[in-house]
């Protein structure tokens, strides 16, 4: 079985994010890179299906060459091999340029199934990996926290809105992950030592067939980023007895808070 994993390398969660000059990026020096989390789950989710059905683990990710990191991690991990699109001419396009342009990657690839995090937790507009399959033309199965694959097709347990939804679809299948689906492992001393010798393509726009004016004007683009507003101190309530405090936080909570 031949299986892609869509991954994009994000800011860790703990790091501190701060505006850039321009106010439409954010400042990168000091900004520790990472997988993005439902990503891994992703890479998780792959190689238990490889290590059940057989096959392959392709990574699939845009970005600079700093992306080549996390496509490191991954095979590390366990994948097989990683294709990286690294061209000037996409660094900043949109969610659904991207997606245009891993589809037109995966049109030159092998792929039974097609895996993806229901979204980057840098922007969150959970676009990418469903615009991939309809460019595709193959079924999507979003937030998926259980799967299993038998005669050729996917049965997926999926959350929604009060509950849970169950989806059977012949694949080709792309679904994204959701949290609950597994725990991604880490990668062995070992499994870092082989990932540098696996393989890794990068590919340009001219390597794929596209042209680089199809990417000239986004859909969509940041106009302003700031911060959101800093929140006011907390205010300690001071008192010898418990009693006294409760009596000062009431007398705070009815005289300067207004809500009693």
């Amino acid at each position: 079985m031949d299986i892609v994993v869509l991954l994009k390398q994000v800011p860790s969660t703990e790091s501190q994010i701060g505006v850039a000059a321009d106010g439409v990026s954010i400042k990168t020096a000091e900004l520790k890179w990472v997988i993005n989390p439902y990503d891994e789950f992703a890479v998780e989710e792959a190689l238990r299906i490889r290590e059940a059905h057989g096959g392959t683990v392709t990574i699939l990710s845009k970005g600079t060459d700093k992306a080549i990191e996390a496509i490191r991690t991954a095979l590390a991990m366990g994948a097989d091999k990683g294709v990286l699109i690294n061209d000037p001419a996409v660094e900043q396009c949109d969610g659904l340029g991207t997606a245009r342009l891993l589809a037109e990657a995966l049109k030159k690839m092998p792929y039974d199934l097609i895996i993806a995090g229901q979204r980057a937790v840098d922007d969150d507009n959970f676009l990418v990996g469903t615009a991939v399959a309809e460019l595709l033309g193959i079924p999507n199965i979003a937030m998926v926290i259980k799967q299993e694959i038998a005669d050729g097709k996917i049965k997926c347990q999926r959350t929604i809105d009060g509950g849970m939804a169950v989806l059977e679809a012949a694949l080709p299948v792309l679904f994204t992950t959701q949290r609950g689906l597994n725990e991604p492992r880490y990668a062995s001393l070992p499994g870092i030592m082989k990932a540098k010798k696996k393989p890794l393509d990068t590919l340009t726009l001219a390597d794929i067939g596209l042209d680089a004016t199809a990417f000239s004007a986004p859909l969509t683009r940041i106009v302003a980023l700031q911060p959101p507003p800093e929140r006011k101190a907390g205010q300690m309530i001071e008192g010898d007895t418990a009693e006294a405090k409760a009596e000062a936080l009431v007398k705070v909570l009815h005289e300067e808070a207004k809500v009693l």
